[in-house]
């Protein structure tokens, strides 16, 4: 029988819902829809490869959130960099350092969890406040000795499930010097930000004397703007320092005031830590006109009725922005306004 998302399939509604009461489910309602996918993928495609595509991306995001879950609450820094860089390499203690001070400063550390900066990384944070998410390669990607015993080490097929969850649990991201994955990642993470398709969240590009990043820089500079293939203002979307201490620094600064932001319609809800007051609206309204959509403006809030969903933050107040969805750049440097005050 064909199958819909709505509820006119009879009979097998009523199976699925008898299912999911005998199992015990959060969220009924997504999870009606997870099954009837499952149902209508087995029913319009014979092809096995698709099938197993389909299998693997949902049970290796299953374990993803069941190993992140406990440790929803701590602020957590992706750290990209060459699986190549050995111990002896000043920018591998560069990276145990920066680690370190990132797990002072109260945050946990998500690696690839091989060896090189992976490792620097899990070693400077220590395994209690590390995660590996690692990936089946014939070569350079064993789990690193940090990390090869914990539980807290995720091994997936896809790239692209690894990737999902380098950024769905970030907070911030750092890279440091790096071969094609590193450079990759480094642009994919750009991407997101600009187009809107992940939070704003700090990207810090920790240099080496040889000054890989500032070498990026010049390209990006003299080869992307100066043919307009990107503006000014993604500048905005990372910072390139060669202090382990300033991207702490940076990445602490960013959520002084800033907490986090949700999409209720056309309105982009930006949640504070601390009020700000009609002085700081004026402020930000004059400064940042550039990112409202035609007649759109600011204004203070507290949390929106479409905001039910997450009652543990439903107490802090909020800026809300009539957007135009696309200066993602400058809604950075909004970010860093807020936190000014």
């Amino acid at each position: 029988m064909p199958l819909s998302f709505e509820r006119r399939n009879g009979e097998m509604d009523e199976l699925i819902d008898q299912l999911m009461r005998k199992a015990g489910v959060y969220h009924p309602d997504m999870i009606r829809e997870m099954i009837l996918g499952a149902l209508k993928s087995g029913q319009e495609n014979n092809y096995l490869a698709d099938q197993k595509l389909i299998r693997t991306t949902m049970k290796e995001m299953r374990y993803t959130n069941k190993i992140f879950a406990p440790y929803r609450q701590r602020k957590k820094v992706t750290v990209f960099g060459s699986a190549r860089t050995t111990r002896d390499e000043p920018i591998y203690q560069t990276c145990v350092d920066f680690c370190r001070k990132l797990v002072e400063h109260q945050y946990m550390v998500i690696t690839g969890g091989g060896p090189g900066i992976m490792q620097a990384g899990n070693e400077g944070a220590g395994v209690e406040n590390s995660f590996a998410v690692n990936i089946r390669l014939p070569f350079e990607q064993d789990t690193n000795p940090v990390m090869n015993q914990d539980e807290k080490v995720i091994t997936y097929q896809y790239f692209f499930n690894r990737k999902l969850a380098f950024l769905k649990e970030a907070h911030a991201v750092a890279l440091f010097p790096g071969g094609f994955g590193t450079l990759d990642e480094a642009m994919e993470v750009m991407t997101l930000i600009q187009t809107g398709k992940n939070p704003p969240i700090p990207l810090v590009m920790i240099d080496d004397a040889g000054g890989y990043w500032d070498d990026w820089l010049d390209f990006v500079r003299d080869s992307l703007l100066k043919r307009g293939l990107i503006s000014g203002e993604d500048f905005g979307l990372f910072t390139i320092t060669r202090d382990p201490l300033e991207a702490v620094q940076v990445i602490d600064d960013f959520y002084r005031n800033y907490h986090s932001l949700r999409f209720v319609r056309e309105k982009l809800v930006i949640r504070l830590n601390k009020v700000l007051d009609s002085d700081h609206l004026k402020i930000l309204t004059n400064e940042f006109s550039e990112i409202l959509a035609p007649g759109g403006t600011m204004s203070l809030s507290s949390a929106l009725v479409e905001e039910h969903d997450q009652p543990d933050i439903k107490h802090l107040p909020r800026l809300v922005i009539k957007f135009n969805r696309r200066s993602y750049g400058l809604l950075k440097a909004l970010i860093r306004r807020i936190n000014s005050f």
